[in-house]
């Protein structure tokens, strides 16, 4: 999907198209911003049907934000500027500061997601899903899937998706997921890219190696310390040299991948391993002096956690916790409890009890909760919840 948390955002105030724009840093109070209309735009009564007919000098801009958030996603006019998903809004501001800010809607964009995947399912089966805004598709057994290499399914999913929600995506068509993948990159927004198995040398290899999804930051600095920045150098090196300098099966894997070679399958069914809720505080906070706000988040965290399992049909017998540090160093600390759950209350519980076995007399910037060791719920029917009192401190 095509900037898709900025894209849904854009469904709800249209006069913001193609303005710089941020999505981070807070949480969406629709009706404080209503509010605030009515009491600095009295000439006309404010509603929530209204939004569209928001004046574009109303909305805050990135210049004035103060705090310690971070970007959940850039639209495609604020990126020339260098700013980026996951970078602090602070640093963003002194980049692009006329950028407008806005508070992240994840329940609106868990909706569009789950409402353009059923438009895929509906005309190509053999989907995999890869997160809330991108998914593999196989084209070979879909009727007119070959027509024009693809193109043709391709721009009837497109149509398709735009016309049931209004937003729109880039679909990269190749022979693997791995090139697949990078094709989707190639003509952004809304563009289609094919890519054959001839196109390799001419499309492929003249892309720094970063383009290749599983190549990080590392890996590829490694690379240009020996003088590789694009695939086609990484493939003119031989198989025995990458598997010497990055290892038995990294250094296959990047030789495979810089000759376009994946054999993953389209994957229908993916059981989640884990999920997990975080927060980035506004500033710091102590253990002891901000015992009330941080018990609050992370009953918050964990209702979230819970709900997410809910939703989604699961229960976890792993539960953790993730706390950093004000100098970014990272602890944490898990339990695996004797019945699966998908209960707020116990997930607090044992949360709070994993709390108690690392140092809380430093000041933390983020606090998360974590439930693995996932199955479905409707596995484990019948079984009952634990009766243990749930009402311990949290932060002692």
């Amino acid at each position: 999907m095509d900037a898709f948390y900025a894209s849904v955002e854009w469904l709800r105030y249209p006069q913001l198209k193609g303005l710089p724009m941020v999505i981070g840093g807070g949480r969406r109070r629709e009706d404080e911003l209503i509010a605030r209309l009515n009491t600095e735009r009295p000439e006309r009564s404010w509603t929530a049907a209204d939004l569209a007919d928001i004046p574009v000098d109303f909305f805050p801009l990135l210049r004035d934000y103060v705090g310690r958030g971070v970007i959940t996603t850039a639209s495609y006019a604020a990126r020339p500027f260098g700013i980026g998903s996951a970078m602090g809004l602070m640093k963003a501001a002194r980049l692009c500061p006329q950028a407008i800010l806005l508070p992240a809607d994840f329940d609106e964009y868990r909706r569009c997601s789950r409402a353009f995947k059923q438009v895929i399912q509906g005309i190509a089966p053999v989907m995999e899903d890869r997160g809330i805004d991108e998914v593999y598709i196989d084209f070979t057994h879909v009727p007119g899937g070959q027509r024009e290499g693809g193109r043709v399914l391709a721009r009837l999913i497109q149509k398709s998706i735009f016309q049931a929600t209004g937003l729109t995506c880039s679909i990269g068509v190749a022979p693997n997921k791995l090139l697949a993948k990078m094709a989707s990159e190639f003509n952004k927004p809304n563009g289609i890219s094919i890519v054959h198995e001839a196109n390799l040398q001419t499309l492929i290899w003249p892309l720094p190696c970063r383009k290749i999804n599983g190549i990080g930051p590392k890996a590829d600095a490694k690379l240009q310390a020996h003088g590789i920045t694009t695939i086609g150098e990484l493939a003119a090196r031989e198989r025995s040299w990458l598997v010497e300098h990055f290892g038995r099966s990294y250094g296959a894997w990047l030789h495979d991948a810089a000759h376009g070679r994946d054999e993953r399958p389209v994957v229908t069914e993916s059981e989640p391993v884990s999920m997990s809720r975080e927060t980035t505080f506004d500033r710091d906070l102590h253990a002891v002096h901000d015992k009330a706000e941080l018990g609050a988040i992370f009953t918050r965290l964990a209702e979230q956690v819970a709900a997410d399992l809910q939703r989604k049909g699961y229960v976890g017998k792993t539960i953790g916790i993730k706390l950093r540090y004000t100098d970014f160093k990272i602890a944490t600390r898990d339990t695996t409890v004797a019945e699966h759950t998908n209960d707020a209350r116990r997930i607090r519980q044992v949360a709070g009890q994993c709390l108690k076995r690392v140092p809380l007399d430093r000041r933390l910037r983020l606090l998360g909760v974590r439930v693995g060791s996932l199955v479905k719920a409707a596995e484990l029917a019948g079984a009952k919840s634990s009766e243990e009192d749930l009402d311990l401190p949290l932060f002692q």
